[in-house]
């Protein structure tokens, strides 16, 4: 499907803007594509960790997205920016993935310990041969509490306050992603909130 004797970036010899690139990754230009893919691979893979807190399932959504960037670029229109396009595409993923482990019961980050359930990413970071012994225990004990309180959300509640909070993006741009409009972005972030802020009323 995207593939040409010469490129037509080659051809142009010169630097194409992202439409650019776009239009001739649409007429086959297999560099074109993979300029696109260096341009947002990172952007991807960070999104999709901070919503799954799991770097294997972020690789792996990494891999399904730019799967089926490539195989639907074609019918990409511009009617939105490529990036909220390529987002919607990742946040969807995603979501499958959350409900899935929803299903499983399983939160793949995530081990048992006397101290209860431990976030194996937060845990790496604060498990230094210099750690406080009682700080260590106490950011097992927070780190515990978020991800239980995360797993209390529904799979579109978590997208949604992981894009807010750890993205930073903005209520609009998430609606965007999530075909759904600002006020019920703004509306799924508060019931977010408010269950995460109760979950973690014990760590005040």
């Amino acid at each position: 499907m995207y593939q040409a004797a010469e490129t037509v970036s080659t051809i142009l010899a010169v630097p194409l803007d992202e439409t650019g690139l776009i239009r001739a990754a649409q007429s086959g230009d297999q560099d074109a594509f993979e300029r696109l893919v260096r341009e947002y691979d990172q952007n991807v893979l960070r999104i999709a960790t901070n919503i799954l807190r799991s770097p294997d399932e972020a690789r792996d959504v990494y891999q399904e997205a730019f799967l089926k960037v490539y195989r639907n670029l074609s019918s990409f229109r511009f009617d939105c920016s490529f990036h909220t396009w390529l987002y919607r595409i990742v946040t969807n993923i995603c979501l499958d993935h959350l409900r899935r482990r929803k299903v499983r019961k399983e939160e793949s980050t995530a081990v048992e310990t006397p101290d209860g359930m431990v976030d194996r990413i937060s845990q790496a970071r604060e498990d230094g041969p210099y750690a406080d012994p009682e700080r260590q225990m106490r950011n097992r004990e927070l780190s515990g509490g978020i991800t239980k309180a995360l797993e209390g959300l529904t799979p579109r509640e978590r997208t949604v306050f992981e894009m807010r909070h750890y993205e930073g993006l903005r209520l609009r741009a998430i609606g965007d992603m999530i075909g759904t409009t600002e006020e019920a972005a703004k509306n799924c972030l508060f019931r977010a909130t408010q269950k995460m802020r109760m979950s973690l009323e014990s760590f005040v």
